[in-house]
């Protein structure tokens, strides 16, 4: 009796289940669970509260690896310092660079910032352009039609409602951004400065102009002649909000504030990062910080 007991657990959770999902990132990994539903198992690799681009390689993340049927993962470069390597032990068939279990995001969002060319003498640049496309509201529509596919394609038996999820999800989502960029309209005269170029995509979105960056060159720690420099800039053309995210150090942005009036502005980049739950929690906290 106890055997039969527990063959049909095991079957309920196989049929609840299908697909083993690894996104390298939480708002990934978010949009993933939303589309796919009691059908996926979604394991986030990446802690949202660390810098993306270096992400500890624990044992913990090979053994999610390896169950894998499905890796979702940001590209254009951002998981180039720690991904590969996890990849390499791993050995999953399913989801090795081509297979039909991997999905690389930044294939299918339009990049900005693209580098004319590429060199150490420029920082940490992207070859491929800067990937912190998720800072952006509109791309969640983006990421969830692709996931969308991809879930398709993996287990075609449910399709309809992979479907159907994606269906119901994006009708929210519209919905959502239709209230969050009338809102927005209040904000597009901000003048702001970041650590780090990580809300490009979101400031191009509703047309806030960026000024500069705390780190003289991506990837680089601030020097005191450009520190000196941005102030400058920001006394001369009335920058009162400075962009921080929360893993890089306060210590410059505390300094140049009381240099220049300005305030600093705790912007999460990623879904938890500064305690969001949900999708809209983490947006509206990314526009209420930048705009009051």
């Amino acid at each position: 009796m106890k055997k039969i007991f527990l063959l049909t657990v095991l079957l309920t959770i196989s049929a609840f289940a299908s697909l083993r999902v690894d996104a390298t990132y939480s708002t990934m990994g978010a949009v993933a669970q939303k589309i796919g539903g009691d059908l996926v198992d979604v394991q986030v690799l990446g802690r949202a509260k660390y810098d993306p681009h270096f992400i500890v390689p624990k044992p913990s993340l090979i053994a999610k690896l390896r169950r894998a049927n499905l890796l979702i993962m940001n590209g254009g470069g951002l998981e180039l310092g720690w991904l590969p390597p996890l990849l390499r032990a791993t050995n999953n068939p399913a989801i090795r660079n081509g297979a039909k279990g991997l999905l690389d995001m930044s294939h299918y969002v339009p990049m900005i910032d693209v580098p004319t060319s590429v060199s150490r003498a420029f920082g940490d640049v992207h070859a491929q352009g800067n990937p912190h496309f998720s800072s952006d509201p509109h791309v969640v529509l983006i990421m969830a039609k692709a996931i969308k596919e991809k879930l398709i394609a993996l287990d075609p038996d449910h399709e309809a409602t992979y479907a159907k999820n994606y269906d119901t999800f994006v009708r929210s989502w519209k919905t959502y951004l239709a209230n969050f960029d009338a809102n927005m309209l209040t904000c597009k005269t901000k003048k702001v400065v970041q650590y780090h170029e990580l809300f490009n995509y979101f400031l191009d979105r509703y047309n806030i102009k960026s000024y500069g960056t705390i780190e003289p060159l991506p990837g680089i720690a601030p020097s005191s002649k450009h520190t000196i420099a941005l102030i400058n800039i920001m006394r001369d053309n009335g920058v009162k909000k400075i962009l921080q995210d929360v893993y890089h150090e306060r210590k410059t942005a505390k300094f140049i504030a009381a240099k220049t009036g300005a305030k600093v502005a705790i912007i999460p980049h990623d879904l938890g990062a500064d305690g969001s739950k949900t999708l809209q929690e983490f947006y509206n906290k990314i526009a209420k910080r930048i705009c009051q």
